[in-house]
């Protein structure tokens, strides 16, 4: 239930100001895209998210850049910070060889598949932003979002475009 509240809660906040803006900064281990992403107003997604108790500051990586505004949703309790949790870094440790991510983590692509077809998972989200056949299947098989393009769920995305 917390990762459905966050997602909502990063849904409506993304909606109120169109479109967003990501800066590539390097891969990680796992090859996943990192990167900042502001909206078009300016307001920046990581740091509303943790202010907001929607996620957590992981010093590890941010080097504490996010730490005012965890210690704001902290005290105000709200978000995450208004029950018990254990941060997933805490937990995954405790879960080494269980929790281990698989080399294509579910949603995440892989940058050697972007390479590969020329296709990412930015937000072509619509068939009508889609311009063949060939790329509505690799979005159905390689975005998180991507089961969204098979409405009746035939295994066939944007079946107008195939």
């Amino acid at each position: 239930p917390c990762g459905r509240r966050s997602a909502e809660a990063l849904d409506g906040f993304l909606a109120a100001s169109r479109p967003v803006q990501c800066t590539f900064v390097t891969w990680d281990r796992y090859h996943r895209f990192v990167g900042y992403c502001r909206r078009a107003d300016g307001v920046s997604v990581s740091a509303w998210m943790v202010e907001h108790g929607q996620a957590l500051d992981w010093p590890r990586y941010s080097q504490g850049s996010y730490a005012p505004q965890q210690a704001k949703a902290q005290a105000a309790k709200i978000g995450m910070w208004s029950g018990k949790f254990e941060a997933p870094w805490d937990w995954r440790a405790a879960h080494a060889e269980s929790s281990a991510p698989s080399s294509q983590p579910l949603g995440i692509i892989n940058r050697r598949l972007v390479a590969q077809s020329g296709y990412s998972c930015e937000p072509r989200r619509y068939c009508s932003q889609i311009s063949s056949c060939d790329e509505a299947q690799w979005y159905l098989h390689n975005c998180s979002w991507g089961r969204k393009l098979d409405r009746d769920g035939d295994g066939v995305a944007c079946e107008t475009l195939c």
